[in-house]
């Protein structure tokens, strides 16, 4: 009983269109040109490395597509377990047509050109999105971005703010920020004039959000005019060479800033906490960075009493955070619970922490799902697994253990799903 109705309850569910509220896709090539777009993906390449692939044969310079693919596809036997590898079985078979169990070496170069041949047509773009059911997607934009050439309504703005607050004692970014804002950032006034206008910028090409990956140790507070003028006047003296505590100080005045101009242009402000970056150095590229158990959202408690008109999208890398997250969006009205990230991203992770927040956080507070995804085509099999997990969590612990009916159970994954980014972010 319990299978079937959690294949009606995942019937109900896969037939939603989705708007993936936070992704990496370049909106100006969305779409995969070749197999290794997608097995370069690095969820593969950390995974073939860690299981003993030379990080030399995955990053040779000038390496061929069909090369390093073959390559990759001599490691994934020892992958077969994962999840990961799960994706992209199932990325072959709905988009490519693929009949096999399993991409091996002796099947993978017919699969490739398969492959080929399907992201050659002009309508291949179209084609993905339809399958994946998927409306809109969020990009993330770097600050300086132009936001030409494509339509925003579909890619779908949003703009990241790291360099801003954690490199602006590098000359290259402040000359970045004086070129896509005209203004110099020689002062505080200068600097918040220049952020501002990028807001404008952004908001006037259909931004409808502002986001930052935040490290373990931030723990943002107001800085003072007087202070923030001084240690800005010596990151502009010292540029790299600037001092630890100036650069913390101009990242908290910036980061600060940021949440003002959030209140004023009506903004979510996408907070992605608790990652370590560089942990392991000699990894491939995207396969160095861990997360950091020593990581509190009591680091931001100042700033989620201090803002309550910006909502706070949370998301955090581990699942043993998730409680904490939990709480914090059970207490403050501003604070949403967005995702799954990362390291968390796994089945197991994903049941539990999902539970545990259907169970204690009003429903309009949760945005279910996001892809973080490069290439257009892992939105399929990505959203697919947590729309398996979601209609699980909803069978048994709703339908079955709580007694509700079918229908008020899609109606919460709907909204959990769908609606919820729509209210949040202004969208749909």
């Amino acid at each position: 009983m319990s299978l079937e109705l959690r294949e009606r309850l995942f019937g109900a569910l896969d037939a939603v269109t989705l708007i993936d509220p936070h992704t990496h896709i370049d909106a100006l090539s969305p779409a995969s040109t070749t197999l290794a777009d997608i097995l370069g993906y690095h969820y593969y390449t950390e995974l073939a490395h860690s299981a003993g692939m030379p990080r030399e044969e995955i990053e040779e310079p000038g390496l061929a597509p069909d090369e390093k693919v073959g390559r990759l596809v001599e490691y994934l036997d020892r992958l077969g377990n994962t999840i990961q590898l799960s994706w992209l079985v199932e990325t072959a078979r709905e988009l490519f047509d693929f009949a096999d169990d399993e991409i091996t070496p002796d099947n993978w170069r017919s699969l490739y050109d398969q492959a080929a041949t399907a992201m050659a047509d002009p309508e291949w773009e179209q084609q993905v999105l339809a399958k994946s059911r998927l409306e809109a997607v969020f990009l993330t934009n770097d600050f300086d971005d132009p936001l030409a050439g494509f339509d925003t309504t579909r890619y779908i703005p949003c703009l990241r703010t790291d360099d801003l607050v954690f490199h602006l004692a590098e000359p290259t970014v402040r000359e970045r920020l004086e070129r896509a804002t005209g203004v110099a950032p020689s002062k505080v006034a200068a600097l918040r004039e220049a952020i501002g206008n990028l807001f404008e910028h952004f908001t006037s090409h259909g931004a409808k959000a502002c986001a930052i990956s935040l490290p373990p140790d931030f723990a943002p507070q107001p800085i003072s005019e007087a202070a923030a003028e001084q240690a800005l006047a010596r990151l502009l003296s010292d540029g790299s060479d600037a001092a630890t505590e100036d650069r913390a100080t101009m990242a908290c005045f910036v980061f600060w800033s940021l949440a003002e101009f959030c209140t004023e242009y009506q903004l979510p402000f996408d907070l992605m906490i608790g990652v370590n970056r560089k942990v392991y150095p000699a990894g491939v590229f995207q396969g160095q960075d861990l997360y950091d158990s020593r990581v509190s959202l009591i680091q931001y408690r100042q700033l989620f009493n201090h803002f309550p008109q910006v909502v706070f999208p949370v998301s955090v890398l581990a699942s043993v955070t998730n409680q904490e997250l939990t709480s914090y969006a059970w207490i403050f009205p501003n604070v949403v619970t967005n995702g799954h990230w990362w390291y968390s991203n796994t089945p197991t992770f994903i049941e539990h922490d999902l539970s545990a927040r259907l169970e204690a956080i009003p429903a309009t507070k949760q945005i279910g799902y996001y892809s973080d995804m490069y290439k257009l085509e892992f939105a399929l099999p990505k959203f697919g697994m947590y729309k398996q997990i979601l209609a699980k969590v909803l069978a048994e612990r709703f339908v079955i253990d709580r007694r509700w009916t079918e229908q008020r159970a899609v109606e919460l994954g709907r909204q959990i799903l769908r609606g919820n980014v729509e209210q949040i972010f202004g969208v749909g």
